[in-house]
């Protein structure tokens, strides 16, 4: 097996190849089809950076949606406005005050892979798993390419898994 730094190459390979603007506006429509995104109130994104799964249609939902923000190597959940600076991992953020994790009913989580166990592979950071590890009960969902879902990904004790998977 490839490891995590391997796939994630051939993952942002791969990327580079694909139509994501289609690929988003088609998981957008299949995600407001949902019920458990229907039901929620308070939504989780994360603002796309160049050849991710772009979400940011959601927001025109009537929902309250928040972004994540990293703060001394941990994610806080800030709410969304239209003012953002780019962090020093080159990611958008808000420039909002944090809240409660715990308001939330539903976060988006993104991925370089994901596999047939809902295993993702990340940027290499952690921050993902080990917010979602303090927040088991927030219902959580990964867009991304068909392209990029494979059968197996190495996977450590610490790795979270995700509750389901929206692809196109």
């Amino acid at each position: 097996m490839d490891s995590k730094s391997d796939l994630r190459l051939k993952a942002k390979n791969i990327r580079k190849n694909l139509d994501l603007n289609f690929k988003s506006a088609e998981i957008c429509a299949q995600i407001r089809n949902l019920k458990i995104y229907q039901n929620a109130e308070n939504v989780m994104i994360y603002y796309p950076m160049r050849y991710e799964i772009n979400l940011l249609d959601l927001l025109n939902d009537g929902k309250k949606f928040f972004l994540p923000k990293v703060f001394e190597n941990d994610i806080i959940v800030c709410p969304y406005s239209s003012k953002l600076k780019k962090s020093s991992l080159n990611i958008y953020e808000p420039c909002s005050s944090a809240v409660n994790p715990e308001i939330l009913d539903l976060i988006f989580v993104p991925a370089l892979m994901i596999d047939n166990h809902n295993y993702r592979l990340g940027y290499g950071g952690g921050y993902y798993d080990r917010f979602l590890n303090k927040y088991p009960e927030i219902y959580t969902i990964t867009p991304i390419a068909k392209e990029l879902c494979v059968t197996n990904l190495p996977h450590e004790i610490f790795d979270i898994t995700i509750d389901s998977v929206v692809y196109s």
